[in-house]
Parts: C-alpha cells; sequence; structure tokens
C-alpha cells in the first residue's frame, strides 16, 4: 500500500508564495511521474505542474514563470513552488505519483487527499 500526504496550502495575499509539498510512503519501489493538479467547484480537474523521473517539467501555460515542481528522490517527496500568486489560483491542489511496486509490477496512480490553497486580500 502507498500513502500520499500533502502538506502546504493556505490563505495568502495576491503577490505572495506558498510551497506545497507532498510525500509517498509505503511498498515503493520507484516513482515515475510525479505531478500536481488543481480542482474548482464545477470544474474538472486540470494538470498545473509534471516532473519525470529524468527531471523533465512541464507546467500549464498560466503558471509557466511563477511555479516551480522539483522533487527529491530520496525522501519521495515532490514539491510545488507558487510565487505571485492570483486569486485565480485559488483551488485545491492535489498531487500525483505514478509508483511501481515491484520489479515487473505494472505502474499504478496514487493521489493525494488534496490541500486547499486560497489567494485573497
Amino acid at each position: 500500500q502507498v500513502q500520499v500526504v500533502e502538506s502546504g496550502g493556505g490563505l495568502v495575499q495576491p503577490g505572495g508564495s506558498l510551497r506545497l509539498s507532498c510525500a509517498a510512503s509505503g511498498s515503493i519501489f520507484s516513482i515515475d511521474v510525479m505531478a500536481w493538479y488543481r480542482q474548482t467547484p464545477g470544474n474538472e480537474r486540470e494538470l498545473v505542474a509534471r516532473i519525470t523521473s529524468t527531471g523533465m517539467t512541464d507546467y500549464l501555460d498560466s503558471v509557466q514563470g511563477r511555479f516551480t515542481i522539483s522533487r527529491d528522490d530520496p525522501k519521495n517527496t515532490v514539491y510545488l513552488q507558487m510565487n505571485s500568486l492570483k486569486p485565480e489560483d485559488t483551488a485545491v491542489y492535489y498531487c500525483s505519483v505514478d509508483v511501481t511496486v515491484g520489479q515487473l509490477s505494472p505502474k499504478y496512480r496514487y493521489w493525494g487527499q488534496g490541500t486547499q490553497v486560497t489567494v485573497s486580500s
């Protein structure tokens, strides 16, 4: 079993910064892609940023240049540094990790429980 726990959300003023963390634990052989998504009420979950096991990154156009995704493999942790936050960044942010539990096992995607980010004055 794999557990994924996020932290770091909260209330911040426009222009401020937050850093989200997401740690995976349990029966992990390897982790491929780690990613952050966000969702607002009535809307589909959208991909914000992702990082591969080789360090390649992709970002949603609206966060490019403001958000930075990084990972610490020994800690099975992914981070999302969010700068110059805007009210439209307000959402529940979810972490996903693509995990292999054994050398010959298939890959499964695990999700965190979500953390609220609110950008408001």
